[in-house]
């Protein structure tokens, strides 16, 4: 099977920064996606940011500019650099692999989640 795990959450001041990382685990054959996605109480989860192995990345709109996502592709890693933090960007942050493993083939996988808070 596989894994994913998230780390490098915590408490923060408005205009802090925090760098999250995730590690895809298991027999994986192929990766073709690797994002971050955060929900706040009571709202849906959202989109923050998306890698492919070939560097195509995607952000919301609200964190265009202040958050940067990177990987590495032979560790089957990415990280999400989250500069000038706002208190509204205060989730739980989950990491999301959209890869193939072995034996059964495609699959969708997330982590437990990694709680961000900023403090005003």
């Amino acid at each position: 099977q596989v894994q994913v795990a998230e780390s490098g959450g915590g408490l923060v001041q408005a205009g802090g920064s925090l760098r999250l990382s995730c590690v895809a685990s298991g027999v994986i054959d192929s990766i073709q996606v690797m994002g971050w996605y955060r929900q706040a109480p009571g709202k849906q989860r959202e989109l923050v940011a998306t890698l492919t192995p070939n560097g195509n990345t995607d952000y919301a709109d609200s964190v265009k500019g202040r958050f940067t996502i990177s990987g590495d592709n032979a560790k089957n890693t990415v990280y999400l650099q989250m500069n000038s933090l706002k208190p509204e960007d205060t989730a739980v942050y989950y990491c999301n692999a959209d890869l193939r493993f072995l034996p059964n083939g495609p699959g969708e996988f997330w982590g437990q989640g990694t709680q961000v808070t900023v403090s005003s």
